[in-house]
This record gives structure tokens, sequence and C-alpha cells, in this order.
């Protein structure tokens, strides 16, 4: 007996079906991005400043603006074929600015990363110095310093509760 199978998902109807809807719609994308970059921006100048719990107070406002990004995304893509028979003047300009919006992105990313590894590397110097400190010091048979097992080394707890 075959597999029974639902049908395939309509495609969503477009969003856009006048040069002016498909204004109203690139406007709308790119005041969501602009809002959008402009707490990544924030973000990124609070991080680099090394105020990580106040970058961290923005992530309310980045989630709603990312669901509106990827709200906007979703209808630009459902009018994709309009856009791009009836104003590409207009689909090139979105896809300007959002390669500026990509740039932006990407610098966030980096220093994010950079942050991240920062302190994953004081994370593990500090746990690396304690485990030093509260391991029995010697020497094997051949006069080399003994190193600790696994079994040895305790696991180090961190709050994040400041």
């Amino acid at each position: 007996m075959p597999a029974l199978s639902s049908p395939p998902a309509p495609a969503p109807a477009p969003s856009v079906s006048t040069p002016a809807d498909a204004r109203r719609l690139a406007a709308g994308m790119i005041e969501v991005m602009s809002a959008l970059l402009a707490i990544v921006e924030q973000e990124t100048e609070l991080v680099r400043a090394g105020k990580v719990r106040e970058a961290m107070d923005l992530e309310p406002r980045k989630s709603e603006a990312s669901r509106q990004y990827v709200q906007a995304l979703t209808e630009l893509g459902n009018s994709r074929d309009y856009l791009t028979r009836s104003t590409p003047e207009l689909l090139t300009t979105l896809h300007r600015h959002h390669d500026t919006f990509r740039a932006m992105l990407q610098v966030n990313l980096t220093v994010l990363a950079t942050a991240h590894a920062v302190s994953e590397g004081i994370v593990r110097g500090v746990s690396n110095e304690v485990q030093r400190r509260n391991l029995p010091q010697g020497y094997t048979a051949g006069g080399h310093r003994t190193a600790p097992t696994p079994r040895q080394a305790a696991p180090l707890s961190v709050s994040r509760v400041l």
C-alpha cells in the first residue's frame, strides 16, 4: 500500500500588486533593516567598550527587530516576481541596502566572536590556575613534574549572576 502524503502547500499569494504596494514594501524593508542595524551598532559599541551586561539588555529589542526583519523578508520573497517585472530599480535599491546591512552584521558578529573568545580564554586560564593550585605538586622518578590525571581535575563552576 503506498504511503499517504499530504498535498503540497499552496504558494503564498504575493502581497504586492501595484507599484505603490512595491514602494510601501521597500520602504518598510529599509525601515526594518535600519532599526535592526541601529540596535546591532549599539550592541557592537557596548561590547567593544566591555559593557556586556548593557549589550545583553538590548536582546528583547533585537529579537523583536529580527522577527520584523524575517517577516519583511518573507513578504519580499513572496512578491519577488512582481518586483522583478514591474519595479526592478526598486529591487536593485533593496539589494544595495541589504549588502550594506550584511556588512554591518558581519562586523557585529566579528566583535561578538572576539568577545566570546576572550571571555572563554579568561575562564580557561582561571580554571587552569585553580587546578594547578589545588593539585599536589610532585616529580616523577625521572625528575619531571607530574601531570594531573583527569580524575584529579575538579570542574569549575561559574555564576552568571552579577
